[in-house]
């Protein structure tokens, strides 16, 4: 993951072209050195990238879990999935993301977006809008060496900058989407991998694109998808419930009717730790959801919204979100509390290589 100096817009850009770039995101559950070795084990399977999400309460510390990576990887792209800017002040995450960048370099992707599970959990609000803008703002002044005026009391820089840390921004709401497209160095999508919902979302992206009078095809979308090798798409998709079940629950139920799937979860969910996301106990979430998710909307939504299904069929829609303008992709596997081993290995052993070949034959 490079980025350089767009000289006609002032912003950072990718501008790395070829084929799609797929990356495993890899929750930091465990003590950073095994983290590290499972990243480890990702380069050597040929993923592009790793994306870790940041949560503090769920899991170990994203900083200190990336620096690990670094000193165990060679070329393996490596970023956040989200941190965010509620919970860390803009200028301490651009010191963190400094600190990273001079270890991986030309690796590192600062991903930022609004909180969720690391906000919820502490009482604190979700970033709005507004703040993203100016904490974006801040993190780009500071990492390229630039002073930055403190609540109009004090001006002051950071030392020993980076200015060549890509930020990007997680967004799924049109009012942030506009806003990755008008002030971010790339999008990243949390809705999926629904080519309707995809057409949605892009579209408000150039919108912003176009307001701030940036070229939208130079920005790089990346893409999260929920992902299992498999023949038995009904057991999968059954798992893949409280997914479904969250995204309704959060705004997103008119993405579902894009596709034709149209459930009501009410707003508060008992029975759930910490959320539906993140559950602790997967299995009585699954049960739970199923008052709301019917099996068929169950399937319908991993059809749709997932890569759930055999390899052959997981790497043609691969191929297909290239074709529609997506530039990397991160797989997730159900559970936040162990490490994917068992995705990394079968899309490494199996989809990786088919990618390679297509990619060969043109």
């Amino acid at each position: 993951m490079s980025a350089h100096r767009d000289s006609d817009t002032d912003t950072h850009t990718d501008t790395d072209e070829g084929p799609l770039r797929i990356g495993v995101r890899v929750p930091p559950c465990d003590r950073a050195d095994r983290v590290a070795r499972t990243v480890r084990r990702a380069e050597e399977l040929g993923f592009d990238q790793v994306w870790f999400p940041d949560s503090q309460l769920l899991w170990r510390d994203v900083f200190t879990t990336l620096t690990a990576a670094a000193f165990a990887t060679e070329h393996i792209g490596l970023g956040t999935a989200v941190t965010n800017l509620a919970t860390r002040h803009p200028s301490v995450v651009a010191s963190a993301a400094r600190s990273v960048a001079e270890l991986a370099p030309g690796r590192f992707t600062l991903g930022l977006g609004v909180g969720n599970s690391s906000v919820a959990p502490i009482g604190l609000r979700q970033t709005g809008s507004a703040q993203l803008r100016e904490g974006l703002g801040m993190l780009r002044a500071l990492l390229d060496g630039r002073e930055w005026d403190f609540e109009d009391k004090v001006r002051s820089r950071l030392r020993d900058p980076q200015p060549t840390v890509p930020l990007h921004l997680a967004a799924s709401g049109p009012r942030n989407l506009r806003l990755a497209g008008e002030i971010a160095d790339g999008v990243i999508l949390l809705s999926g991998v629904s080519p309707r919902t995809l057409a949605a979302a892009t579209a408000r992206v150039r919108e912003g694109a176009e307001s701030a009078g940036r070229n939208a095809a130079t920005l790089p979308v990346t893409v999260s998808a929920f992902c299992a090798v498999t023949d038995d798409i009904e057991a999968e998709a059954r798992r893949i419930k409280p997914i479904c079940a969250s995204i309704a629950q959060n705004g997103g139920a008119s993405f579902l009717a894009l596709a034709g799937i149209d459930v009501d979860v009410p707003e508060t969910v008992e029975g759930v730790y910490p959320d539906l996301v993140h559950a602790e106990d997967w299995d009585a979430a699954v049960d739970i959801c199923s008052t709301w998710i019917s099996d068929e909307a169950a399937v319908r939504f991993a059809e749709e919204f997932c890569l759930i299904g055999t390899a052959a069929q997981i790497t043609q829609r691969l191929r297909t979100l290239g074709e529609l303008g997506v530039t990397d992709v991160f797989l997730q596997h159900v559970g936040s509390y162990d490490l994917p081993t068992g995705l990394i290995e079968t899309v490494g052993a199996s989809v990786l290589p088919a990618l390679r070949t297509a990619a060969r034959q043109g």
